[in-house]
């Protein structure tokens, strides 16, 4: 799928045996800038599904906040939730930079599109919590993207390592099925969010 200067794509699937996920995405376009999110409600099943819905639609009605006022708005709207852990990024198109944060487990991963490129990616730095329950003290990191750069959100029900299976020049949706394809750990509800930056292409 694509948006202005923006390409991407997600999978996911359920926990076997549940007929909803607890984990949950956000793609918002404002402007020059855009919001991407990968939510897991903690646990699985319908209270999960539920507490990652209301996470998304937190997110989506305020996605001009800055991301810490966001995050914060997410912890109000869901004390009464079991509450989720998540990670948030807010590309700006017109600076060429990307402005991210985690709260608990959720992966993230900035893939470089020049493989020779020193470092070739950029983790995620997560901080321990939950989003609607217990919060770390919040403090967004912001990097520069170049274009064709590729941003990768995991749940915790992708096992690590996947992205040495990554193929760069392949497209995000083609990346988030291979990925949720042979990394799955199938004893959790499993999602990936791939986002790319391309530039003045569009």
């Amino acid at each position: 799928m694509t948006g202005p200067l923006i390409e991407w794509g997600v999978a996911a699937r359920p926990l076997a045996g549940e007929d909803q996920s607890g984990d949950s995405y956000v793609i918002k376009t404002l402007g020059d800038k855009v919001l991407a999110a990968a939510i897991d409600g903690l646990g699985h099943g319908s209270e999960a599904a539920e507490a990652a819905r209301i996470a998304a639609m937190t997110l989506t009605n305020h996605a001009s906040e800055d991301i810490i006022s966001l995050v914060k708005i997410c912890h109000e709207t869901l004390t009464k939730t079991r509450g989720v852990v998540l990670s948030v990024a807010s590309i700006d198109l017109a600076k060429n930079t990307m402005t991210w944060l985690g709260v608990g487990n959720v992966v993230g991963l900035l893939m470089r599109a020049d493989p020779a490129a020193v470092p070739s990616h950029e983790s995620l730095m997560q901080r321990g919590g939950v989003v609607g329950y217990q919060m770390p003290s919040l403090r967004a990191t912001t990097v520069e993207i170049k274009k064709r750069d590729t941003l990768i959100f995991t749940t915790d029900g992708i096992r690590s390592g996947f992205d040495r299976g990554v193929n760069r020049r392949s497209s995000p949706q083609r990346i988030a099925d291979a990925v949720i394809a042979n990394f799955n750990r199938k004893t959790d509800d499993a999602l990936v969010l791939v986002v790319r930056y391309i530039g003045d292409t569009l």
